[in-house]
Parts: C-alpha cells; structure tokens; sequence
C-alpha cells in the first residue's frame, strides 16, 4: 500500500492521527528526523490510542537517510501549496510515498524544487485559509490513493 511520509512533524497529535490513518489504509508511516517531540510521548500514544503499537513506523534520522534507502523506481508525491497540480489528477500506485512538510513551514522549497514534476496539492478556495490542518491533508490524499487501488 501507500507510504506515509511526515518530514520533521511538530505536533505529536497530528503524528498519532496518521499513525491511525496509516493502520486504517495498511500504509506505513515514515517520520523524518528532528522531531518536534518524542515518539514515546504521551500526546502521539493518546492520538494513536491504543493503536500506536500496531502501526507500520519506521524513523530516519534525516531526509538522506531516507532517500538513500529508497527503492532506484519508488514514486514520490510532495503536498505542498506550491504548486496548481490537484492532488485527485495524479494515478496513484502501490508503494507510492506520500511527502507531507512540517505543519509550520511545509517542505524545504530546494526539495519542491528538486521533485517538482511530483509536486501536487489540495485545493482551496482562493483567499479562505493558508493551509489545511496535517492530519486533514494525510487523510484526503491517502484515501484517495486508497479508493484509486481499490477501483482497479
């Protein structure tokens, strides 16, 4: 299934909600080193609830890291409002991983740059918000992946 990645996730709720939405779908979770907070801690196991322990986690220290250890064919999909390309125009497949940006900043712009063919977003209305909630764009992305796999 879909990959799950948080680079550098600040908020240990926003974590343990993926966690949930990762063990729903069958995805694995990714989380990229630093953290905003420990992954013992108490506010990511309550989001989790007693799920956590069952989630497909894996941590890297760092975006090199996780990059060398890619797969030489693995597809990745950066969120990002950096871009016009809707999410729900993009033919997702088995293994894809799914690149979420901090919830202050997003992903490093040198990192959109580098991947901007596979840089895709999430709709809104012009002049409504600045940006959706974490775990609100994990959760609209990742399903519709999940429904594109699923229709085949």
């Amino acid at each position: 299934m879909v990959h799950i990645v948080m680079v550098h996730p600040e908020i240990p709720h926003n974590t343990g909600a993926a966690g949930r939405l990762a063990l729903a779908t069958g995805a694995t979770l990714h989380l990229i080193k630093p953290l905003g907070f420990e992954i013992d801690d108490k506010a990511v196991k309550r989001a989790g609830l007693d799920y956590w322990k069952d989630v497909s986690v894996k941590s890297w220290e760092s975006w090199q890291h996780f990059e060398e250890n890619l797969a030489d064919d693995a597809r990745l999909f950066l969120l990002t409002t950096k871009t016009n390309k809707p999410y729900w125009d993009q033919k997702f497949l088995p293994n894809d991983y799914l690149v979420f940006g901090r919830e202050t900043k997003g992903l490093d712009e040198a990192l959109i740059k580098k991947h901007q063919e596979t840089a895709i977003t999430i709709p809104m209305t012009t002049g409504s918000t600045r940006s959706l909630n974490l775990a609100t764009s994990i959760g609209i992305v990742l399903f519709e992946a999940v429904r594109q796999q699923s229709s085949k």
